[in-house]
């Protein structure tokens, strides 16, 4: 079950998951998925928002919005999975939901705890920035270009991106499919960051 695919990062995940004969799946309820498709065999979140406003300045709908699809949501569709595929022993679980924020970090790590013992992985993916419809636009309205990304700013305390370009969607989506494959199946409660090193570790 894959929600936020509509573009971008989201469209590369459900291209890739796709490519493996996998069902992907938008539905507003995970009864309904699994009443039309059959029992739910992963997770993936990846519906986000991207908000560039100071704390100070943010309105009151920016914050309403922003954590009712970066974390609200994760929240309210992971649990409603994890309750139903909890007791036959549900394989794999995955977050790249919008990825840095604080409070689905850590809801997915204190997830990943509770249902180890199911055998139920919980990692997130945090992309830095990926050349995207979302990330583009950002730039148009005058908000910085990706020279100036990759380049870095002193000013603005950004490091840049030491291999010198941007990630692209599919490579956000191969390190989706890294970790629902067998090869990461003793990799639960991380976060593995997908940006070229622009946090340097």
């Amino acid at each position: 079950m894959h929600p936020g695919i509509a573009q971008g990062i989201g469209a590369a995940v459900a291209k890739a998951l796709a490519v493996r004969g996998l069902t992907v799946a938008v539905a507003k309820t995970v009864e309904r998925v699994e009443h039309e498709l059959g029992a739910i065999d992963y997770l993936v979140n990846v519906a986000g928002l991207l908000y560039t406003g100071g704390a100070i300045d943010a309105g009151d709908e920016d914050w309403m919005q922003s954590f009712a699809v970066n974390t609200h949501g994760v929240f309210f569709l992971t649990r409603a999975a994890a309750r139903r595929d909890r007791d036959r022993r549900f394989q794999r679980g995955l977050d790249p939901a919008r990825m840095g924020m604080a409070a689905t970090a850590q809801y997915i790590r204190c997830l990943g705890l509770e249902l180890a013992e199911y055998g139920i992985r919980c990692n997130l993916v945090s992309p830095g920035s990926t050349d995207t419809e979302m990330q583009r636009h950002y730039w148009r309205n005058g908000d910085g270009s990706a020279e100036q990304i990759i380049r870095g700013s002193l000013e603005k305390h950004r490091l840049g991106i030491p291999p010198r370009k941007l990630a692209q969607p599919d490579d956000i989506a191969r390190t989706v499919l890294f970790l629902l494959s067998d090869a990461a199946g003793h990799v639960t409660m991380q976060d593995l960051v997908v940006d070229g090193g622009a946090m340097l570790g």
